[in-house]
């Protein structure tokens, strides 16, 4: 069996390692944690710094997930690609058929109370109907089982 864990290293994303290692640990997949960097709007040399860093910082986070993992007594592979999150996170369903794909519901959830919650809201409501989200983006499309975990 061949798990995919769209992995970024944020909070949610490990929690999503976490509760697939626990969810099937019994079944002793492949766990294949893959990461994705989007590329710079511009060329400008203060963007491709950025993106370097980006980079650098994704391999280091793909490279902890992929520790805990093996910790766990896991078999892990990790890859990083560059792009869109949502096609490349397709492409890579399409050539590795994982049996399964993890991702996390991304969360930008404010510390606030209620005012700052329902501004929270709004904008995911709007961010959504304008440029879609990476989990109903797959959703949609990948030919593979998906789970979708939820941000806390």
């Amino acid at each position: 069996m061949k798990i995919m864990i769209a992995y970024d290293g944020s909070r949610n994303a490990k929690l999503a390692l976490a509760q697939t290692v626990g969810m099937f640990r019994c079944n002793a997949p492949l766990l294949m944690l893959v990461g994705v960097a989007e590329n710079p709007r511009d060329a400008t040399d203060a963007n491709e710094d950025l993106f370097q860093e980006e980079v650098d910082q994704l391999k280091k986070a793909l490279q902890e997930g992929a520790d805990f993992a093996t910790r766990e007594g896991f078999d892990v592979d990790w890859s990083l690609a560059e792009g869109d999150a949502r096609k490349m996170l397709l492409h890579a369903t399409q050539k590795h058929r994982p049996d399964l794909l993890v991702i996390a519901r991304h969360s930008n959830k404010p510390d606030g109370g209620i005012i700052a919650q329902s501004l929270s809201y709004f904008v995911d409501e709007l961010d959504y109907m304008t440029f879609g989200s990476v989990s109903s983006f797959l959703a949609r499309r990948v030919e593979c089982p998906l789970l979708i975990f939820p941000s806390p």
